[in-house]
Protein backbone atom coordinates (compact mmCIF):
# COMPACT_ATOMS: atom_id res chain seq x y z
CA UNK A 1 0.00 0.00 0.00
CA UNK A 2 2.82 2.42 0.82
CA UNK A 3 4.44 1.72 -2.56
CA UNK A 4 1.13 2.39 -4.34
CA UNK A 5 0.71 5.64 -2.43
CA UNK A 6 4.20 6.70 -3.45
CA UNK A 7 3.50 6.04 -7.12
CA UNK A 8 0.11 7.76 -7.09
CA UNK A 9 1.44 10.88 -5.40
CA UNK A 10 3.53 11.66 -8.50
CA UNK A 11 0.86 11.08 -11.14
CA UNK A 12 -0.13 13.77 -13.60
CA UNK A 13 -3.63 15.19 -13.14
CA UNK A 14 -5.32 13.05 -15.78
CA UNK A 15 -8.02 10.44 -16.00
CA UNK A 16 -5.57 7.65 -15.25
CA UNK A 17 -4.61 9.38 -12.02
CA UNK A 18 -8.24 9.71 -10.90
CA UNK A 19 -8.88 6.04 -11.68
CA UNK A 20 -5.91 4.99 -9.61
CA UNK A 21 -7.16 7.12 -6.71
CA UNK A 22 -10.42 5.19 -6.87
CA UNK A 23 -8.51 1.90 -6.90
CA UNK A 24 -6.44 3.07 -3.93
CA UNK A 25 -9.53 3.62 -1.75
CA UNK A 26 -11.23 0.47 -3.02
CA UNK A 27 -8.22 -1.45 -1.74
CA UNK A 28 -8.49 0.25 1.64
CA UNK A 29 -12.17 -0.61 1.90
CA UNK A 30 -11.55 -4.26 1.08
CA UNK A 31 -9.12 -4.30 3.99
CA UNK A 32 -11.90 -2.92 6.24
CA UNK A 33 -9.69 -0.21 7.69
CA UNK A 34 -10.85 2.20 10.39
CA UNK A 35 -10.92 6.02 10.30
CA UNK A 36 -7.37 6.59 11.61
CA UNK A 37 -6.03 4.19 8.96
CA UNK A 38 -7.99 6.07 6.28
CA UNK A 39 -6.53 9.39 7.38
CA UNK A 40 -3.02 7.90 7.62
CA UNK A 41 -3.19 6.40 4.10
CA UNK A 42 -4.59 9.64 2.68
CA UNK A 43 -1.81 11.71 4.24
CA UNK A 44 0.79 9.40 2.70
CA UNK A 45 -0.92 9.60 -0.68
CA UNK A 46 -1.37 13.38 -0.68
CA UNK A 47 1.96 14.08 1.04
CA UNK A 48 0.33 16.49 3.49
CA UNK A 49 -1.76 16.38 6.66
CA UNK A 50 -5.19 14.76 6.17
CA UNK A 51 -8.08 15.23 8.57
CA UNK A 52 -11.45 13.65 9.37
CA UNK A 53 -14.10 15.15 11.66
CA UNK A 54 -17.37 13.48 12.71
CA UNK A 55 -20.11 15.83 13.93
CA UNK A 56 -21.97 13.31 16.09
CA UNK A 57 -19.01 12.37 18.25
CA UNK A 58 -17.02 15.59 18.04
CA UNK A 59 -14.08 13.45 16.97
CA UNK A 60 -11.18 14.91 14.99
CA UNK A 61 -8.44 12.79 13.38
CA UNK A 62 -5.37 14.45 11.82
CA UNK A 63 -2.54 12.38 10.37
CA UNK A 64 0.81 13.46 8.96
CA UNK A 65 2.48 11.90 5.90
CA UNK A 66 4.91 10.03 8.16
CA UNK A 67 1.98 8.05 9.62
CA UNK A 68 1.91 9.76 13.00
CA UNK A 69 -0.75 12.02 14.48
CA UNK A 70 -0.22 15.52 13.13
CA UNK A 71 1.08 18.19 15.47
CA UNK A 72 -0.74 21.48 15.84
CA UNK A 73 -0.23 23.62 12.78
CA UNK A 74 -1.15 27.04 11.50
CA UNK A 75 -1.62 25.69 7.98
CA UNK A 76 -5.32 25.98 7.11
CA UNK A 77 -7.30 23.32 5.27
CA UNK A 78 -6.64 23.96 1.59
CA UNK A 79 -9.41 21.66 0.38
CA UNK A 80 -12.47 20.42 2.27
CA UNK A 81 -15.29 17.98 1.45
CA UNK A 82 -18.35 17.02 3.50
CA UNK A 83 -19.11 13.44 4.52
CA UNK A 84 -22.72 12.51 3.81
CA UNK A 85 -24.69 9.43 4.75
CA UNK A 86 -28.38 8.88 4.01
CA UNK A 87 -28.53 12.47 2.69
CA UNK A 88 -27.30 13.88 6.01
CA UNK A 89 -24.03 15.72 6.54
CA UNK A 90 -22.20 13.76 9.25
CA UNK A 91 -18.73 15.30 9.07
CA UNK A 92 -15.93 16.70 6.94
CA UNK A 93 -12.59 15.62 5.48
CA UNK A 94 -9.77 17.92 4.46
CA UNK A 95 -6.16 18.31 3.41
CA UNK A 96 -3.74 20.82 4.96
CA UNK A 97 -1.44 21.79 2.15
CA UNK A 98 0.67 24.91 1.86
CA UNK A 99 0.37 26.70 -1.42
CA UNK A 100 -1.78 25.60 -4.35
CA UNK A 101 -3.95 22.47 -3.92
CA UNK A 102 -2.70 19.39 -5.74
CA UNK A 103 -4.22 18.40 -9.06
CA UNK A 104 -5.76 15.25 -7.56
CA UNK A 105 -6.80 16.73 -4.21
CA UNK A 106 -10.48 16.92 -5.13
CA UNK A 107 -10.51 13.30 -6.31
CA UNK A 108 -8.68 12.18 -3.17
CA UNK A 109 -11.12 13.95 -0.85
CA UNK A 110 -14.18 12.72 -2.73
CA UNK A 111 -13.06 9.13 -2.27
CA UNK A 112 -11.96 9.75 1.32
CA UNK A 113 -15.41 11.15 2.16
CA UNK A 114 -17.11 8.12 0.62
CA UNK A 115 -14.78 5.75 2.44
CA UNK A 116 -15.31 7.55 5.77
CA UNK A 117 -19.09 7.31 5.37
CA UNK A 118 -18.74 3.59 4.72
CA UNK A 119 -16.65 3.12 7.87
CA UNK A 120 -19.17 5.08 9.97
CA UNK A 121 -22.05 3.03 8.60
CA UNK A 122 -20.17 -0.18 9.28
CA UNK A 123 -18.76 0.52 12.72
CA UNK A 124 -20.59 3.58 14.10
CA UNK A 125 -20.93 5.92 15.85
CA UNK A 126 -24.60 6.48 15.02
CA UNK A 127 -24.69 8.22 11.69
CA UNK A 128 -27.67 10.47 12.24
CA UNK A 129 -28.73 13.10 14.71
CA UNK A 130 -32.00 11.22 15.18
CA UNK A 131 -32.09 8.95 18.21
CA UNK A 132 -34.16 6.24 19.85
CA UNK A 133 -36.94 8.16 21.69
CA UNK A 134 -36.77 5.62 24.54
CA UNK A 135 -33.12 6.51 25.19
CA UNK A 136 -33.82 10.24 25.06
CA UNK A 137 -36.75 9.83 27.42
CA UNK A 138 -34.54 7.90 29.82
CA UNK A 139 -31.99 10.73 29.80
CA UNK A 140 -34.54 13.43 30.67
CA UNK A 141 -36.72 11.38 33.01
CA UNK A 142 -36.80 12.27 36.70
CA UNK A 143 -37.47 8.62 37.51
CA UNK A 144 -34.19 7.32 36.04
CA UNK A 145 -31.11 6.90 38.22
CA UNK A 146 -27.72 8.37 37.38
CA UNK A 147 -26.27 5.05 36.21
CA UNK A 148 -29.11 4.43 33.74
CA UNK A 149 -28.92 8.01 32.50
CA UNK A 150 -25.15 7.77 31.96
CA UNK A 151 -25.54 4.51 30.07
CA UNK A 152 -28.23 6.03 27.83
CA UNK A 153 -25.98 9.01 27.07
CA UNK A 154 -23.12 6.69 26.14
CA UNK A 155 -25.41 4.72 23.82
CA UNK A 156 -26.46 8.00 22.22
CA UNK A 157 -22.81 8.81 21.50
CA UNK A 158 -22.15 11.55 24.06
CA UNK A 159 -18.70 11.69 25.66
CA UNK A 160 -18.45 11.00 29.38
CA UNK A 161 -19.11 14.10 31.53
CA UNK A 162 -20.12 16.20 28.51
CA UNK A 163 -22.46 19.09 29.41
CA UNK A 164 -25.93 18.38 28.05
CA UNK A 165 -28.46 21.05 27.15
CA UNK A 166 -32.04 20.07 26.43
CA UNK A 167 -33.89 21.99 23.72
CA UNK A 168 -37.65 21.62 23.24
CA UNK A 169 -38.94 22.72 19.83
CA UNK A 170 -42.18 23.08 17.93
CA UNK A 171 -41.64 23.25 14.20
CA UNK A 172 -42.37 21.63 10.87
CA UNK A 173 -38.64 21.68 10.13
CA UNK A 174 -37.14 18.17 10.53
CA UNK A 175 -35.60 17.68 13.96
CA UNK A 176 -32.37 16.28 12.56
CA UNK A 177 -31.86 19.45 10.49
CA UNK A 178 -32.44 21.70 13.50
CA UNK A 179 -30.03 19.64 15.60
CA UNK A 180 -27.29 19.78 12.98
CA UNK A 181 -27.70 23.54 12.60
CA UNK A 182 -27.69 24.59 16.25
CA UNK A 183 -24.89 22.25 17.33
CA UNK A 184 -22.49 21.99 14.37
CA UNK A 185 -19.47 19.76 14.77
CA UNK A 186 -20.45 18.54 18.24
CA UNK A 187 -22.51 15.61 19.62
CA UNK A 188 -26.26 16.19 19.22
CA UNK A 189 -29.29 13.88 19.21
CA UNK A 190 -32.98 14.52 18.57
CA UNK A 191 -36.20 12.60 19.04
CA UNK A 192 -39.92 13.34 18.79
CA UNK A 193 -41.74 13.08 22.11
CA UNK A 194 -45.35 13.80 23.01
CA UNK A 195 -46.31 17.31 21.94
CA UNK A 196 -42.85 18.50 20.88
CA UNK A 197 -39.43 17.58 19.62
CA UNK A 198 -36.51 17.15 21.99
CA UNK A 199 -32.87 17.85 21.15
CA UNK A 200 -29.95 16.89 23.38
CA UNK A 201 -26.90 19.01 22.55
CA UNK A 202 -23.50 19.75 24.02
CA UNK A 203 -23.68 23.35 22.77
CA UNK A 204 -26.50 25.48 21.36
CA UNK A 205 -26.03 28.33 18.89
CA UNK A 206 -29.33 30.20 19.18
CA UNK A 207 -28.56 32.27 16.07
CA UNK A 208 -28.74 29.19 13.84
CA UNK A 209 -32.34 28.15 14.46
CA UNK A 210 -34.32 28.11 11.19
CA UNK A 211 -37.29 30.42 10.71
CA UNK A 212 -40.69 29.28 11.96
CA UNK A 213 -39.15 27.38 14.87
CA UNK A 214 -40.26 27.92 18.46
CA UNK A 215 -37.64 26.69 20.92
CA UNK A 216 -37.02 26.67 24.65
CA UNK A 217 -33.42 26.07 25.76
CA UNK A 218 -32.54 24.64 29.17
CA UNK A 219 -29.28 25.16 31.01
CA UNK A 220 -26.37 22.71 30.81
CA UNK A 221 -26.99 20.93 34.07
CA UNK A 222 -28.91 17.80 35.09
CA UNK A 223 -30.73 16.71 31.89
CA UNK A 224 -34.00 16.24 33.79
CA UNK A 225 -33.87 19.79 35.17
CA UNK A 226 -32.78 21.11 31.79
CA UNK A 227 -35.79 19.35 30.22
CA UNK A 228 -38.21 20.95 32.69
CA UNK A 229 -36.66 24.38 32.19
CA UNK A 230 -36.68 24.05 28.40
CA UNK A 231 -40.41 23.23 28.45
CA UNK A 232 -41.03 26.30 30.58
CA UNK A 233 -38.97 28.51 28.26
CA UNK A 234 -40.93 27.22 25.25
CA UNK A 235 -44.15 28.48 26.83
CA UNK A 236 -42.77 32.02 26.87
CA UNK A 237 -41.84 32.09 23.17
CA UNK A 238 -43.64 34.46 20.81
CA UNK A 239 -43.44 35.43 17.16
CA UNK A 240 -41.14 38.27 18.23
CA UNK A 241 -39.05 35.99 20.45
CA UNK A 242 -39.20 32.50 18.92
CA UNK A 243 -36.17 31.19 20.87
CA UNK A 244 -35.82 31.68 24.62
CA UNK A 245 -33.17 30.48 27.06
CA UNK A 246 -34.61 29.62 30.45
CA UNK A 247 -31.79 31.50 32.17
CA UNK A 248 -32.83 34.70 30.39
CA UNK A 249 -36.33 34.58 31.92
CA UNK A 250 -35.12 35.38 35.40
CA UNK A 251 -38.03 36.16 37.72
CA UNK A 252 -40.49 35.89 34.83
CA UNK A 253 -40.14 32.11 35.07
CA UNK A 254 -42.11 32.30 38.33
CA UNK A 255 -45.22 33.21 36.32
CA UNK A 256 -45.26 29.69 34.90
CA UNK A 257 -45.92 28.41 38.44
CA UNK A 258 -49.04 30.53 39.01
CA UNK A 259 -52.03 28.15 39.37
CA UNK A 260 -54.17 28.23 36.24
CA UNK A 261 -57.34 28.97 38.20
CA UNK A 262 -55.78 32.05 39.79
CA UNK A 263 -54.35 33.23 36.48
CA UNK A 264 -57.70 33.00 34.68
CA UNK A 265 -59.45 34.89 37.46
CA UNK A 266 -57.03 37.84 37.43
CA UNK A 267 -58.77 41.02 36.25
CA UNK A 268 -55.92 42.14 33.98
CA UNK A 269 -55.74 38.72 32.32
CA UNK A 270 -59.51 38.70 31.84
CA UNK A 271 -59.24 42.12 30.18
CA UNK A 272 -56.50 40.88 27.83
CA UNK A 273 -58.67 37.88 26.93
CA UNK A 274 -61.44 40.24 25.87
CA UNK A 275 -58.97 42.37 23.93
CA UNK A 276 -57.82 39.30 22.00
CA UNK A 277 -61.08 39.38 20.07
CA UNK A 278 -59.72 42.48 18.29
CA UNK A 279 -56.45 41.33 16.61
CA UNK A 280 -55.42 44.85 15.61
CA UNK A 281 -55.71 46.13 19.17
CA UNK A 282 -53.82 43.10 20.48
CA UNK A 283 -50.97 43.63 18.00
CA UNK A 284 -50.72 47.27 19.05
CA UNK A 285 -50.52 46.39 22.73
CA UNK A 286 -47.97 43.62 22.08
CA UNK A 287 -45.76 45.98 20.06
CA UNK A 288 -45.90 48.63 22.78
CA UNK A 289 -45.20 46.14 25.57
CA UNK A 290 -42.28 44.68 23.61
CA UNK A 291 -40.64 48.05 22.92
CA UNK A 292 -41.84 50.28 25.77
CA UNK A 293 -41.93 53.15 23.27
CA UNK A 294 -44.81 54.58 21.24
CA UNK A 295 -42.50 55.53 18.38
CA UNK A 296 -40.74 52.16 18.25
CA UNK A 297 -44.07 50.37 18.41
CA UNK A 298 -45.32 52.54 15.55
CA UNK A 299 -42.24 51.72 13.49
CA UNK A 300 -42.72 47.98 14.02
CA UNK A 301 -46.39 48.28 13.05
CA UNK A 302 -45.65 50.59 10.08
CA UNK A 303 -48.04 53.22 11.47
CA UNK A 304 -47.70 56.87 12.44
CA UNK A 305 -46.83 57.32 16.09
CA UNK A 306 -49.85 59.60 16.69
CA UNK A 307 -52.16 56.82 15.50
CA UNK A 308 -50.53 54.34 17.87
CA UNK A 309 -50.74 56.84 20.73
CA UNK A 310 -54.50 57.27 20.18
CA UNK A 311 -54.98 53.50 20.09
CA UNK A 312 -53.05 53.05 23.33
CA UNK A 313 -55.15 55.70 25.03
CA UNK A 314 -58.31 53.84 24.08
CA UNK A 315 -56.78 50.51 25.06
CA UNK A 316 -55.80 51.91 28.44
CA UNK A 317 -59.40 52.94 29.05
CA UNK A 318 -60.66 49.49 28.02
CA UNK A 319 -58.17 47.75 30.28
CA UNK A 320 -58.52 50.17 33.16
CA UNK A 321 -54.76 50.74 33.10
CA UNK A 322 -52.69 53.87 32.48
CA UNK A 323 -50.36 52.52 29.79
CA UNK A 324 -48.29 55.70 29.72
CA UNK A 325 -46.89 55.09 33.21
CA UNK A 326 -44.30 52.50 34.32
CA UNK A 327 -46.74 50.67 36.60
CA UNK A 328 -49.38 50.40 33.90
CA UNK A 329 -46.87 49.16 31.34
CA UNK A 330 -45.62 46.52 33.79
CA UNK A 331 -49.18 45.36 34.48
CA UNK A 332 -49.91 45.08 30.76
CA UNK A 333 -46.71 43.14 30.13
CA UNK A 334 -47.40 40.69 32.95
CA UNK A 335 -51.01 40.22 31.89
CA UNK A 336 -50.00 39.56 28.29
CA UNK A 337 -47.38 37.05 29.40
CA UNK A 338 -49.76 35.16 31.69
CA UNK A 339 -52.42 35.17 28.98
CA UNK A 340 -49.96 33.56 26.57
CA UNK A 341 -48.90 30.98 29.18
CA UNK A 342 -52.56 29.96 29.45
CA UNK A 343 -52.40 29.09 25.76
CA UNK A 344 -55.08 31.52 24.78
Amino acid sequence: MEALAARLSHLDPDVEGAIRVVMFYDTLMRRRVDLPALARATAALAECVAGIRLHSAGRVIRMAPDGREAALSSVPASTTTVITLDDEEIGTVWLEREGTPGALDDAVLDRLAIAAATVVERYGPARTTMADPALVELVISAAGDDAARSRALRLLGFPVDAPIRVVVVRSKVPLEKIGSLICPGRPVKAAPLTGAGVILATTVDATRFPEDVRAGVGAAECPHRSWQDAKTALRFTTARQPVIHYDDLGALALLARVPEEDARANADVVAISGLAEEPEDLRTLEAYCATGSVRQAADSLHLHHSSVARRLTQLGKSLGVDLTGPAGLTRARLALTVWRLLGE
